[in-house]
């Protein structure tokens, strides 16, 4: 369990959780969690399936701590994959408990990350395994997390989607694998979350020697210093922080309301980029009225700031 305290002024707990177990009734658990979250005033998104829970919330210390409690009420929950922050507004603007067939999705069916996940590499040891040439690293992400920030030498395979890794493994991975020579395969993700599912399906695929570091990169970048550091850049998060680096600290990262995607000082400095609208990525494949639409929401969004509201197509200032 990870709890970053920052300033005493912040008074919004952010909980990041998951966990692999089985589930027998979903919509069960979605009613009572999104009641528990109501009732505490607390916001953000949980996914519920057959294999498990996943999910970021936020809100009053005491709402945080009384979602939690219901979920480790629940039989194979009394553990999680659990990271706390801090920060001194919520990031999100509303609460959605959703079930889903995947708390994420891969799209192959079978997998039991709970009982076939790799072995599990804690921040303190992962330096070394990554060291190590006769490892091959690779980056679970999507592509656009691997631009802003990876691990040193890791492989990136570029992919849109967490659906696209498996034909990329089967196809470039498995490649690699021969071609290098490898004895073992170690992987990386944000939390962890998506290196259980993907060394579950690695062993399916008859790739035993397979290794991922638990508590994924966030982890990772709270508990090693900087100086001692292999990761390189920031780290991609879900939510309106955009980006972190070492300590957590937020990075320089925005989110183009456009595409989703995070852009930098680089991008925000390119004559494609337009605040709320659109960024170099994005800006051709837009066309004149959604350009219009968009900048009309940000016009709303600066109204309500100016008025001190929130509003609902914008999440407040970190």
């Amino acid at each position: 369990m990870t709890d970053i305290s920052t300033s005493p002024e912040q008074s919004v707990r952010v909980a990041a959780l998951y966990r692999f177990a089985p589930v027998s009734d979903p919509a069960a658990v979605r009613n009572t969690l999104q009641a528990v979250c109501d009732a505490g005033q607390v916001r953000g998104t949980l996914l519920v399936a057959h294999e498990g829970l996943n999910g970021t919330i936020a809100g009053p210390a005491e709402g945080v701590e009384a979602v939690l409690n219901a979920i480790h009420a629940m039989p194979g929950f009394e553990r999680l994959e659990l990271k706390y922050a801090w920060t001194d507004a919520v990031p999100f603007h509303r609460m959605k408990v959703r079930v889903k067939a995947e708390i994420v999705t891969m799209g192959q069916p079978n997998l039991d990350p709970a009982r076939d996940a790799g072995v599990y590499v804690s921040p303190a040891d992962w330096n070394a395994l990554i060291a190590d040439p006769e490892t091959l690293v690779i980056d679970t992400r999507n592509a656009y997390e691997g631009e802003i920030g990876a691990f040193e030498g890791a492989v990136q395979p570029n992919t849109d989607s967490f659906r696209d890794f498996p034909d990329w493994f089967r196809t470039e991975g498995r490649a690699l694998l021969a071609q290098t020579g490898a004895r073992r395969i170690a992987m990386y993700c944000t939390g962890g979350i998506r290196c259980e599912k993907s060394t579950a399906f690695l062993k399916a695929e008859g790739i035993d020697n397979v290794h991922h570091l638990e508590g994924g990169i966030l982890r990772y970048l709270e508990e090693t210093r900087e100086k001692d550091s292999l990761w390189r850049g920031d780290c991609f998060v879900f939510d309106e922080r955009v980006s972190v680096g070492h300590g957590l600290r937020q990075g320089p990262h925005t989110l183009c309301r456009g595409c989703r995607l995070p852009v930098d000082d680089v991008g925000r400095a390119s004559p494609h980029y337009v605040e709320g609208v659109c960024c170099a990525r994005c800006h051709d494949r837009r066309d004149e009225a959604q350009r219009a639409r968009y900048a009309e929401r940000h016009r709303q969004i600066e109204i309500a700031r100016q008025r001190g509201q929130t509003h609902i197509g914008a999440a407040p200032k970190p």
